[in-house]
């Protein structure tokens, strides 16, 4: 085997049996599998970086635990590893084509959480997404006819209520536009990415047609590579299907045929708050502003950013409960993000959460910031915020919005 080196994974450590784990699952699900590792074995993954042969990683594995293991046991593992495609290799791209080969040649892409996080029959599913706006009346409401949505992208379980206030506002612009742009958190892409595919995106009920002219012009302003590298994302990734579905049930419920949709995945801004460099010096990322903002010229556009903003407690990492005083701040933090999107502000928003090093983790950081700039500048109201518990203590939690730009 030559050098290992481990491909893009998602690692949780958990507790099974009563020993500390690590939970290594592959986002690609190149094999339906997953892998439960003892901790001890963190160090021998450190070092499958490319860089260390087997040998090598058998030395470096004895010596960080401090005692002999057997050569076999680290190949096995290393054998086990590349028999689920965990490892960046031949067997591993052809497993990628394969997969991706069969993607391309469904008719669309099916909806990755129908019959899971929501109804699959759209009866049941109108009835459930129904249900979310009791108690909201809409009386005194002007019909609405701006450009721009910020949507969670939460589980309904959590988020219905915010997804409902913010979509039923929109409905007049949902009606009325002829193309809507999703801007989606890539919660597994590289750095700065933008991914497409032209498989439109199906839900329980139907087909969201894809403006695959705009997918073209795209994919030729960044490069086919940069453009189509990872859309195997697009198959599992949930923050777009989830805005999708409540696109597709305004329609059904205004009786207004689907508009052409365009899906972009956005990947991480983490590289730049890390290197203290900033998204207007990527040419990727503007080329993406300069082609839709261009291209889109006299057309009624809606662009939708479906994220979430704070993620804060134990469950991610920090060493805190979210408590009330902790609540209070995160309020304030997200009021000042959200007045920064509100007057259109791409600028501001951008440096709120650079200069805390984005201890909040926005979920929405770079899809917010790239609508931002796609809309360039105007006004916005807010119509919903809410704080979703993230564990079972309710020491966690996930912040999320409805917001609305002119």
């Amino acid at each position: 085997m030559p050098n290992p080196k481990l491909r893009p994974l998602n690692f949780e450590p958990v507790i099974h049996q009563n020993q500390p784990m690590w939970l290594v699952t592959d986002p690609l699900r190149l094999a339906e599998q997953q892998i439960l590792l003892p901790s001890v074995f963190g160090p021998l993954l450190a070092l499958c970086d490319g860089t260390h042969s087997v040998s090598d990683i058998h030395a470096g594995f004895c010596q960080q635990i401090g005692e002999p293991v057997p050569l076999a046991l680290i190949e096995g593992v290393l054998t086990q590893l590349d028999q689920l495609y965990f490892l960046d290799n031949a067997r591993a791209q052809e497993a990628a084509a394969a997969q991706l080969a069969r993607y391309h040649a469904l008719p669309h892409r099916p909806p990755a959480l129908a019959g899971r996080s929501y109804p699959a029959n759209a009866q049941a599913l109108s009835r459930l997404l129904q249900g979310y706006s009791d108690g909201d009346s809409l009386q005194g409401w002007q019909p609405w006819r701006g450009r721009g949505i910020i949507s969670p992208h939460i589980d309904y379980q959590r988020g219905g209520a915010v997804y409902a206030k913010v979509w039923r506002r929109a409905a007049t612009a949902v009606q009325e536009a002829d193309l809507v742009l999703i801007l989606g958190t890539d919660h597994n892409g590289g750095a700065a990415s933008i991914t497409l595919t032209r498989q439109p995106y199906a839900t329980p009920y139907g087909v969201l047609p894809t403006d695959l002219s705009l997918v073209s012009q795209l994919a030729e302003a960044i490069g086919a590579e940069a453009a189509f590298t990872a859309e195997l994302h697009h198959r599992f990734e949930h923050s777009v299907e989830l805005s999708a579905v409540w696109l597709h049930h305004i329609c059904q419920q205004t009786g207004t045929p689907p508009p052409p949709m365009v899906p972009i995945l956005c990947g991480s801004f983490h590289h730049f708050v890390a290197n203290g460099t900033h998204p207007t010096e990527d040419e990727r990322l503007t080329a993406v502003v300069q082609t839709l903002q261009q291209a889109t010229q006299g057309r009624k556009v809606l662009a939708v950013a479906s994220v979430d903003l704070a993620h804060v407690g134990p469950a991610f990492g920090d060493r805190f409960y979210m408590d009330q005083a902790r609540r209070a701040a995160l309020r304030q933090s997200d009021q000042a993000l959200m007045q920064a999107i509100l007057q259109g502000d791409a600028a501001s928003f951008y440096q709120q959460i650079a200069a805390v090093e984005d201890r909040n983790r926005i979920c929405g950081f770079s899809a917010i910031y790239l609508l931002l700039r796609i809309l360039q500048n105007g006004t916005g109201q807010q119509v919903a915020y809410a704080h979703c518990p993230a564990d079972q203590e309710d020491n966690s939690l996930v912040s999320i919005c409805g917001l609305l730009l002119d």
